[in-house]
């Protein structure tokens, strides 16, 4: 490896506003240069729904390809996109401290999701919103959208073609496109459960990565945020073990409060008629990585079985099986 870190990313704004963020703390801590290399992936050119894309995967595959070919050093992902499975030959090396983890509501005239007219269209391409919009406001309509913030803030946009009265975005990604005064509402996590990792990065390295290159595995250990990798550690288990894919109808938020480790997952029907939730905490013997680790995985594991034993399989796409 050179003196230069090589940074992957998807091209689109959003990404490469989170990723420069990574890249100064990156080049900060390791007092190497850093050069970010945009990389397209199928999630981005493809214009079909998540759902039918698969969710899973969908923006992270060209980028682990470029980093196993040696195109680039690490790689930045939006945590919530990242498949929950192991990839050969590569490792999540660290997740920064995670941004405002809500959604908010987007409206035209400073509407909010109680205000909005009945027949009022909302659009998102989030099997879990469409589920959370349907049961919150079954009289509205929720329609499928695709694209970057920008495409989707102009389908509310006066005049414009196929005009919708709202879209849901996650707040994160307006905060770090400078974009957060377009909200009108947002949404309370106890209310509102995001998708597992909402608001929090991956940086993810060739296993090698962490441990053959000094002054990048100092980096990625002083970007790491452990309180805020060990709760997605907790969140993702959620997806992990009900076998649902980042697109599924899942929400699930962990915190660490006063000492105690929380975890909450909901897991709905498309239809939003129907929803299961499941609450555990545990209290961890320290705050260090391991410990915190250990915690996440066994609260998670606890949430997972009581979801799956109250019939969480037949309520939701998820492949998981009560034990």
């Amino acid at each position: 490896m050179t003196d230069i870190v090589r940074i992957g990313t998807r091209g689109s704004a959003l990404a490469m506003a989170q990723t420069g963020v990574v890249a100064e703390a990156v080049a900060k801590a390791s007092g190497l240069s850093v050069e970010l290399v945009p990389i397209t992936t199928h999630g981005d050119t493809s214009r079909e729904s998540l759902s039918q894309l698969g969710g899973t995967g969908v923006f992270a595959s060209a980028l682990r390809e470029s980093l196993l070919a040696g195109d680039c050093d690490l790689i930045v992902h939006s945590l919530k996109d990242l498949p929950t499975g192991e990839h050969p030959g590569l490792v999540i090396g660290a997740v920064p401290k995670r941004a405002d983890a809500r959604d908010t509501l987007v409206a035209r005239d400073a509407l909010t999701l109680e205000t909005l007219p009945a027949g009022s269209k909302v659009g998102t391409g989030s099997p879990r919103r469409v589920a959370q919009l349907r049961a919150a406001r079954p009289d509205i309509e929720v329609v499928d959208i695709r694209g970057n913030v920008d495409t989707r803030l102009a389908r509310i946009a006066e005049g414009a073609d196929d005009r919708l009265d709202a879209v849901i975005l996650a707040a994160a990604g307006l905060g770090r496109l400078g974009r957060r005064e377009v909200v009108t509402e947002f949404f309370e996590l106890s209310q509102w459960p995001t998708a597992p990792g909402q608001g929090a990065l991956a940086i993810e390295v060739r296993t090698e990565g962490v441990t053959g290159h000094g002054a990048l595995a100092k980096a990625l250990a002083s970007v790491n945020h452990v309180t805020t990798h060990a709760m997605v550690l907790a969140e993702r288990a959620v997806l992990a073990g009900l076998e649902a894919g980042c697109s599924a109808p899942v929400g699930a938020t962990a915190q660490i409060d006063d000492g105690l480790f929380f975890l909450t997952a909901t897991v709905y029907s498309a239809d939003g008629t129907q929803k299961l939730t499941s609450s555990h905490a545990a209290t961890p013997d320290g705050m260090a990585a391991a410990q915190l680790a250990e915690v996440a995985a066994e609260v998670a594991e606890r949430v997972v079985a009581e979801l799956l034993a109250a019939g969480a399989a037949q309520l939701a796409p998820v492949g998981g099986v009560a034990q």
